[in-house]
């Protein structure tokens, strides 16, 4: 007999600055042997460009994607629960672009769930970055 997939502890898309704790402390489950987390930071650059700042922006459906992509995770084998939240509005060098993490059973299935939920994540949801350049260029990544 197969369990009721549980529904998503948290998922969020937010203007406001993300905390790692609050995505752990989501997908804690006693019955956990592993919690995988994914942090997403914005970096200095991008291939061989310096990056000064960037801002994401998200489609009204984003929140809708993401919750799908989560639960999609949580249907994979082992995983207990699974939550992302991702960052919109302007972000400096070192801010929080995206949090996510899966509690699993064991770690193997728990590292291959996280690997899945940033993945399709980064591909379906439909958040879109604009990097702007320290050579006064700018970018549009993600945009259909």
């Amino acid at each position: 007999m197969s369990q009721p997939v549980p529904s998503a502890r948290l998922v969020a898309v937010r203007d406001a600055p993300l905390s790692v704790d609050e995505v752990l402390a989501a997908v804690s489950d006693p019955r956990a042997g592993a919690i995988v987390p994914f942090i997403g930071i914005v970096r200095d650059h991008d291939s061989d460009k310096g990056v000064t700042s960037l801002d994401y922006s998200g489609h009204p459906t984003a929140l809708d994607r993401l919750a799908e992509v989560v639960a999609g995770t949580q249907q994979l084998p082992g995983v207990l629960a699974a939550a992302a939240v991702h960052r919109v509005g302007h972000l400096e060098i070192g801010d929080l672009a995206v949090v996510c993490a899966v509690s699993a059973s064991h770690r193997g299935e728990a590292f291959d769930a996280c690997r899945h939920l940033i993945d399709t994540l980064k591909s379906t949801v439909p958040i879109w970055k604009h990097q702007a350049f320290s050579d006064g260029t700018e970018e549009w990544v993600g945009l259909p």
